[in-house]
């Protein structure tokens, strides 16, 4: 038995024919997400360092010596972690973009380790939104994308306004031929 593979075409690509991803044009993530993202953190990162003053200020007889160092050395490292944390979610956050065209869902984040994933649309097996406490507050929410063969989400663009969230999943379910899982 044969095939007919007239039409068929898998020519060898140069480097220079490759498409460039410098050509896709992202769209930054909400100011209001990556605001509240930065207010939390830095409430996070005062809340061990407050455990730690406490501590430090209780008075010598309250708690034994060798549990009174055990806490202020771990509260200590947590501090500097959850500070750590704070400085580094105050840059990261404003890296997260997205970009939807055509045939694809790309989404990038990082501020050492930068990546980019760009998920085909016919590849997109359940797109789902997800809000939180504040994302409802500020008419925010999370876009989740799951691709085959996974249990988990291929990946999650956060702080999209709901509206403009609610458009990308109608289009992908819509472009996916109209399935309406999610």
């Amino acid at each position: 038995m044969t095939s007919d593979f007239s039409g068929f075409s898998n020519q060898q690509l140069q480097e220079s024919q490759l498409p460039s991803i410098d050509a896709i044009e992202f769209t930054d993530i909400s100011p209001i997400h990556i605001k509240w993202t930065r207010i939390l953190s830095g409430i996070w990162s005062l809340f061990f360092p407050t455990l730690l003053l406490v501590v430090f200020l209780l008075p010598e007889d309250f708690l034994p010596y060798k549990v009174n160092n055990i806490l202020m050395f771990v509260f200590s490292i947590l501090s500097v972690m959850f500070l750590l944390s704070f400085v580094y979610q105050w840059f990261a956050e404003p890296m997260k973009a997205y970009a939807l065209r055509e045939q694809d869902l790309s989404y990038k984040s990082g501020l050492f380790f930068r990546k980019v994933i760009t998920q085909p649309i016919a590849r997109i097996q359940h797109v789902e939104l997800k809000r939180g406490p504040l994302d409802r507050r500020f008419e925010l929410a999370k876009l989740q994308v799951f691709s085959a063969g996974g249990a988990m989400h291929t990946f999650e663009i956060p702080g999209l306004e709901l509206k403009n969230a609610q458009s990308i999943r109608q289009f992908i379910l819509s472009h996916k031929g109209g399935s309406n899982d999610g």
